[in-house]
């Protein structure tokens, strides 16, 4: 029953062969890969104006200013980034880069910040896009925590489906909201060159009034938050396994469109945002407030808010392409549970999708799904890891001098450089406001990846055999214990199954009612086949307990041998006639399951109509 209802759910599960044939093309990678970044442009432009709004009016003009800063430097990231693809085809991005190039605690900072990144960018897109919805709808206001969570938990269920079918899905939204902001720029600055009067968001004979001057301490609070629209560059390198063959040329062309792209509308909104005198309202977005200038409440308005929360939300699908799949080289290279590498039955990393999912789901909670709160806590592990992998290829280059490594050594060192410094003024910026906690669980995450690569290099060192553990006695030889809960068939079986382990057999019957013991003795002296029977009493009624204790016993009692408890179990014909048992057995598995010696085997007995 359970195969066929994850076949409903999930789809008929995919052969490894299949692989290279549910890779991408470029017009499917690129909503797949850069949903995120360019989903960006829908909050990026608000966190500038957000913390200049203090400074009355003079915030539109900074805003500018800071927005093409941004844009520069989105240029030269999208330019390493091409270089990073074209060295390292086989994907990994900034922790490939970082952990080859300057070692590996570098490499795991790297990669920690990428993770920790890409659970904010599912929370922080997510909670955007339901800003979205409630900015058209605002009677929803005081459901977003549950709609961010319903939300995420779509968004996986799609990536759990498949690369290919979640590409298909997540296309359409993406280009509409792409025509939208195109079509909405376009037809705000028509307006603007045609004098054409407009609906302006704050009328222009109403004062805003100022509360404070602008300072440099604004300015790069401003570019920390304007910042937010970088997160998900770097999504493309990291993936580039999933791309058609040629990967690499792919991947680069992909980066490219999506940078174009991405640049193109935040510096058309931010624009927009000045000349139709829009501001952060508590209960309307800005990309709201410019649509509502430009086409008023018609339908198109309704479109576009639409999209942009249909892109906000499929932004989280970028996080969940790309942390899964570092997820999986950590567990390769052993700093990451093993379970994370596990390919699933549609040719994707199921586990780190789950994982991914819960902690989004859990920030989301957290913070009651309000962007602004999750804001200070993003774009500091992504800057940290540009600032790495950067610096990593200019290593790279001086190490091994390619053909135009002096000019590739320039775009990343200065990258490097730039990135850096965002990096420490984001950090600082947002520090008091959440950031801090970002800065604190970055270490601890490094932390975690060596403690669980030290606990895999120790097993593999007990686990490795030498010519020396094969000099010693070849045989293993143990005490055999049923356990019984009555008289049946399916005892019967087991002990049967018991005595071909061991000579030294035994049944062991723990009484819970002692009216039912001697009808125990009598029938096992019968039906016993001659194995001796051990009765413990239970005066609690406690099972577990009783059993640990005499097994310990029977361990004590032939120190050089194993104890091998034998647990009889029917197996119904009816999946739900199962319900209808206790489950004791599975009980006693999970108490035995670390104990020292002892080795437990179910013996199975198949119940006919």
């Amino acid at each position: 029953m359970l195969a066929v209802f994850r076949r409903l759910l999930f789809g008929a599960p995919l052969p490894t062969s299949r692989q290279i044939h549910e890779r991408l093309p470029k017009f499917l990678a690129l909503p797949v890969f850069a949903s995120d970044a360019l989903s960006s442009v829908a909050y990026a432009t608000e966190e500038i104006l957000l913390a200049l709004s203090v400074v009355g009016a003079a915030a539109w003009g900074a805003a500018q200013g800071i927005a093409a800063a941004i844009a520069a430097l989105l240029a030269i990231v999208a330019a390493s980034y091409r270089q990073t693809i074209l060295a390292y085809p086989a994907g990994g991005g900034s922790y490939t880069v970082t952990k080859e190039n300057l070692g590996v605690y570098p490499g795991l900072v790297a990669a920690a910040s990428l993770l920790t990144d890409y659970v904010l960018t599912v929370a922080v897109s997510v909670a955007a896009g339901v800003a979205a919805i409630t900015s058209a709808y605002p009677q929803l206001v005081h459901e977003k925590a549950l709609l961010g969570v319903l939300f995420v938990g779509l968004v996986a269920f799609a990536n759990l489906r498949g690369v290919r079918e979640s590409g298909w899905l997540f296309a359409p939204p993406t280009y509409v909201f792409i025509g939208t902001l195109y079509l909405t720029i376009a037809v705000g600055l028509f307006k603007v060159i045609t004098r054409t009067p407009l609906d302006h968001a704050i009328p222009p004979g109403h004062p805003v009034v100022a509360s404070q001057p602008l300072s440099l301490f604004l300015v790069l609070r401003a570019f920390a938050g304007g910042c937010s629209a970088m997160t998900g560059t770097e999504a493309v390198a990291n993936g580039i396994p999933a791309f058609r063959p040629p990967e690499s040329r792919n991947a680069a062309t992909t980066l490219t469109w999506m940078a174009a792209i991405l640049g193109s509308l935040f510096l058309g909104l931010t624009f927009l945002a000045h000349v139709y005198r829009v501001m952060p309202a508590p209960h309307e977005t800005v990309v709201s407030q410019i649509a509502r200038g430009v086409f008023g409440r018609g339908w198109f308005y309704y479109v576009t808010q639409y999209a942009t929360a249909a892109i906000l939300i499929l932004a989280a699908n970028t996080a969940f392409q790309d942390f899964p799949r570092l997820s999986s080289i950590l567990a390769r290279d052993r700093f990451a549970p093993r379970q994370l590498g596990n390919l699933g039955d549609k040719l994707v990393y199921s586990n780190g999708i789950v994982v991914l999912a819960a902690a989004a789901m859990g920030l989301i909670v957290m913070f009651h799904g309000d962007t602004h709160h999750l804001i200070p806590l993003y774009a500091v592990g992504v800057f940290v890891t540009f600032t790495l992998s950067q610096t990593g290829m200019v290593v790279r280059h001086l190490r091994l001098r390619e053909s135009g490594w002096r000019v590739h050594c320039v775009i990343n060192g200065v990258g490097a450089f730039a990135t850096g410094i965002v990096a420490l003024v984001i950090a600082g910026a947002k520090f008091a406001h959440g950031a801090w906690m970002v800065v604190l669980f970055i270490p601890s995450l490094v932390f975690v990846f060596h403690k669980i690569h030290q606990h895999y290099i120790e097993l593999g060192n007990q686990l490795r055999l030498t010519e020396a553990d094969l000099a010693g006695p070849m045989e293993l030889t143990s005490t055999a214990v049923v356990l019984v809960a009555g008289i049946h068939k399916g005892i019967v079986r087991a002990l049967r199954y018991a005595r071909t382990l061991s000579p030294d057999c035994r049944g062991l019957y723990i009484e819970i009612d002692p009216s039912e013991t001697p009808l125990i003795r009598d029938r096992w002296e019968k039906f016993g086949l001659g194995v001796p029977l051990v009765i413990l009493e239970s005066p609690y009624r406690s099972l577990v307990g009783p059993v640990i204790r005499y097994l310990e016993e029977a361990k004590r009692e032939r120190r050089d041998q194993v104890v091998t408890v034998v647990l009889p179990e029917f197996v119904p014909k009816k999946w739900w006639h199962k319900m209808l048992h206790n489950q004791s057995g599975l009980f006693l598995k999970l108490a035995l399951l670390l104990t020292r010696d002892i080795v437990v085997t179910n013996a199975r007995y198949y119940v006919e109509k």
